[in-house]
């Protein structure tokens, strides 16, 4: 056969809704001021970039992770304040958390339902593995939908209902009351998605004790170690079990365990670096309710969610100035017009203001 009739072979295997779809983008950031997936925008002092070296060099990795992952879990746990009989279980960032979930509750006829917009890896993940998705339109402010949540709820008996807390990319906490609710109403697993509590003034750990059913999940992608790639979920002791059983075995490198490690027993510098991140999200924002032409929306993010008049051109007149943000038009009709910027340093945070005044200009 020809090399083309081959390749038409090949691709005729792989799932036509697969197919349909595009792969997850990544911009190029070089040279540019780098603001477009919510990272911290801090390095580690020089000295525990030595000594995090030094550490690194010292580990065995000839050898599969085995003790040091266990390490890692038990100091999260600790770190996130666990409740009394609940357990924890890594991922290889939140991304294989949510993987692991569609597969454990992948039930056939199964549904994950989720506020919208928020973050895309639910849909991606739940359809992936042959789950229904529902997406619950926010309301025009981004606040939760009550009825419109709890109806669905009852329509389509969710096995997993997500609630980013902060959402993502919208920044907001939404309301408590109507969390509790939603938890109550809730027929199978109810899961806070933490990636952004570093930024946040609440947090889902009292909800957790109340109620089994719900799973909190957090990242250290925020914490300021997004290139290590480390998430964890905790629940009560029997859900964890269940959903540890899906999960890939060494996800966990050994290199990212010792890495997750130091930064925990140096926890106070990210906690500083937390808080001058929150300061300087109340001053850009402050400054964006200045401008004209901008509807910044609050956040308890360390991103900014803003509306203007035509946001491809600004985002093109943004990168030209050298400034790399987030365009969110496309993500969903809501988001029509909207750009999502990261939060960095004072200086990055000067010079995005000036190439978005100048954009609009």
């Amino acid at each position: 056969m020809m090399t083309m009739d081959r390749i038409e072979q090949g691709l005729a295997c792989f799932r036509d809704d697969l197919r349909a779809t595009h792969a997850y983008a990544v911009q190029p950031s070089a040279g540019l001021v780098k603001l477009d997936v919510m990272e911290n925008p801090f390095r580690l002092p020089a000295d525990l970039q030595r000594r995090l070296g030094e550490r690194l060099g010292a580990v065995a990795i000839n050898r599969y992770p085995a003790e040091r992952t266990a390490d890692l879990a038990a100091a999260l746990a600790a770190h996130a304040g666990m409740p009394a009989g609940c357990a924890i279980t890594l991922g290889n960032g939140s991304d294989e958390l949510i993987t692991m979930l569609s597969m454990a509750c992948g039930r056939p006829g199964a549904t994950v339902l989720s506020p919208m917009p928020s973050f895309v890896m639910y849909e991606i993940s739940a359809r992936y593995q042959g789950l229904k998705f529902v997406g619950v339109p926010l309301r025009e402010d981004f606040e939760l939908d009550g009825p419109a949540m709890l109806a669905a709820i009852a329509e389509h008996r969710p096995a997993l209902i997500y609630l980013s807390y902060p959402n993502n990319p919208t920044g907001n906490l939404w309301d408590a009351a109507l969390i509790e609710q939603i938890v109550e109403a809730a027929p199978g697993l109810v899961v806070m998605d933490e990636a952004y509590q570093p930024f946040a003034a609440a947090h889902s750990m009292p909800l957790l004790e109340r109620h089994p059913h719900v799973l909190v999940m957090r990242t250290m992608s925020k914490f300021g170690l997004a290139g290590v790639r480390i998430g964890y979920l905790i629940g009560r002791e029997a859900l964890i079990a269940e959903v540890d059983k899906v999960r890939p075995p060494f996800n966990i490198g050994v290199l990212n365990a010792e890495a997750g490690l130091f930064a925990l027993e140096h926890a106070e510098v990210y906690a500083a670096q937390a808080a001058e991140l929150r300061a300087q999200r109340e001053a850009v924002f402050a400054a964006l309710q200045a401008m004209p032409g901008v509807k910044p929306y609050p956040s308890q993010g360390n991103m900014i969610l803003l509306r203007v008049a035509d946001a491809a051109r600004t985002f093109a007149g943004m990168k030209a100035r050298g400034v790399l943000i987030k365009n969110s038009s496309a993500a969903h009709p809501s988001l029509a017009n909207c750009l999502r910027i990261t939060i960095g340093t004072a200086e990055e945070n000067a010079a995005m203001l000036a190439a978005l005044k100048e954009s609009l200009s």
